[in-house]
């Protein structure tokens, strides 16, 4: 499962520890849904300007934001190009985990992990507009918070 990991600007500098964690995170969250082996994610940490501006050229939404995803099965089908299966790309701004891991009282690691969670399960057609699947979305990203061992 690769998981392509990268930021952009500077101002949103991942360490090794980190970036260790999201790969961890990302592995363990595509494995318990059910993804293939050959699937490939990509996350993205920036800053809150960047994030920003995706977010309003995308989704109409003049401000920024703590995760964006983007699904590579939604619209046309692409052609294949062999083995692995892009599902998409996950945006997280890591400002935004830093204030809201504070806020919580949980911590970065927690925040930037169960942001990632919640940008994957969005990849995979989880949803939270409906009470009952934002019961189903957050059930599941807390069994995979559990199995990070990062629970609240």
């Amino acid at each position: 499962m690769p998981v392509l990991i990268s930021s952009l600007p500077e101002e949103a500098p991942l360490d090794f520890e980190l970036e260790s964690l999201l790969e961890r995170t990302a592995r363990i969250a595509m494995e318990s849904i059910g993804c293939k082996d050959s699937a490939e994610i990509s996350l993205l940490i920036t800053d809150d300007f960047h994030i920003h501006q995706l977010n309003k050229e995308y989704r109409g939404v003049d401000s920024p934001t703590d995760v964006l995803s983007f699904a590579q099965n939604e619209g046309e089908e692409m052609p294949d190009f062999g083995e692995e299966e892009m599902l998409g790309d996950v945006v997280i701004s890591l400002p935004a985990a830093v204030r809201q891991g504070q806020e919580y009282g949980h911590g970065l690691k927690r925040e930037l992990s169960y942001l990632a969670v919640h940008g994957i399960l969005h990849l995979m057609g989880y949803d939270h507009i409906e009470i009952d699947d934002q019961r189903i979305m957050r059930n599941k990203e807390e069994a995979i918070m559990n199995l990070l061992d990062l629970v609240r």
